[in-house]
């Protein structure tokens, strides 16, 4: 049975467990016009809800919160009812982490949805946050005013990169910042698989939220190998490293913006819960959150991220020893001629038409 050996008997390291792969794209190279803001998040909190806050001097907002925050202190990603949206990922090549202070962008983020409009009023916020502020962290946000920016953010400073000043049209981060140092970080090969599976749709000005949700986070492309090994029907076993979809892989959310001076609450924040290659996509408005995503489960959990990880854990069978680390192709190419789970056929032809295109 042939195995494609990824790792060389080498150990994650713990700090790769947190990691996100994430985009913002500008509305001039969006199918529908709108910006786009997508983040596909890996964590060592494997269950995560939507929920709504509406607490009084303060915008309302829908976020996505781990599983048992029951007290919703803590946003992982958001909207909130005047068309600021913010998401973000940890960042290995900043400043260390202050001892006495760290692991705050949950807090900071649950704050910016609940009183900032404006990409300006998020660096407001940091300006004015009580210090150190506990964060490494790449910040991405747009407003309804159609601006986009990455905040690359530690305890003290931050530097600031515009979606406007983007010649594609596009910002990607992964684990690692620009401004950072540039012998430390993570994600750089998930950096270049997002930037290979969208560079035809950037180039087209197409790119929809289901490029990412039904592509980017359900595929196994790794630029290293030049291949995507969810298709290569020659391999049942592949090891579980530097895919943008990982064991750690708890959701995948893009959030659709409004179209310049047409804001009217009309945000969508495309949702899927668990571990995306095995999840479905649900619609979410700042007035409407699905029930199946809402922490309606015991636990504080999301009945649709409980069905996910059943469906996961099938997809990762063997639990001794190392075997956690390796994926069953065969079960998630399964997964896409079951009928009920169109996500995943979805995802398949986007591939299959990705790769056309790739090969004239």
């Amino acid at each position: 049975m042939a195995i494609l050996l990824l790792l060389m008997g080498v150990m994650l390291p713990v700090q790769e467990m947190i990691g996100c792969t994430s985009m913002i794209v500008s509305g001039r190279v969006s199918a529908s016009g709108k910006p786009l803001l997508w983040k596909h998040r890996d964590t060592g909190t494997e269950h995560n809800f939507v929920e709504r806050v509406s607490r009084p001097g303060e915008y309302a907002y829908v976020a996505l919160f781990n599983g048992g925050d029951s007290l919703l202190r803590e946003a992982w990603m958001g909207m909130n009812d005047r068309g600021f949206a913010i998401m973000n990922t940890a960042s290995y090549n900043l400043a260390p982490d202050t001892a006495k202070v760290k692991d705050r962008e949950g807090i900071v983020m649950s704050r910016a949805l609940a009183v900032c409009r404006t990409v300006e009023d998020f660096s407001t916020l940091l300006d004015t946050l009580p210090k150190p502020l506990g964060v490494q962290a790449n910040f991405g946000v747009i407003d309804a005013e159609g601006d986009g920016a990455y905040f690359e953010t530690d305890d003290y400073t931050y530097k600031i990169y515009k979606l406007q000043d983007s010649e594609t049209g596009v910002l990607i981060r992964t684990n690692f910042s620009l401004s950072g140092n540039d012998t430390d970080g993570m994600g750089y090969i998930r950096y270049d698989n997002a930037r290979y599976l969208t560079q035809q749709a950037v180039a087209g000005h197409s790119l929809t939220p289901a490029h990412f949700t039904e592509l980017c986070s359900r595929s196994f492309y790794h630029s290293m190998l030049e291949k995507d090994c969810a298709w290569d029907t020659t391999v049942r076993w592949v090891v579980d490293q530097d895919f943008i979809p990982r064991y750690s892989s708890s959701a995948s959310i893009v959030i659709e913006g409004c179209l310049p001076g047409e804001f009217d609450n009309n945000y969508i924040m495309w949702t899927t819960l668990g571990y995306p290659p095995v999840s479905h996509v649900e619609k979410v408005t700042i007035d409407e959150v699905p029930r199946a995503l809402r922490p309606t489960a015991e636990g504080w959990r999301a009945p649709a991220c409980n069905n996910a990880i059943e469906f996961k854990r099938k997809a990762f069978p063997v639990q001794r020893g190392s075997g956690k680390r390796y994926i069953d192709m065969d079960y998630l190419r399964a997964k896409s001629n079951d009928e009920c789970d169109l996500s995943f056929k979805n995802y398949k032809m986007h591939y299959q038409i990705n790769k056309s295109v790739q090969n004239k």
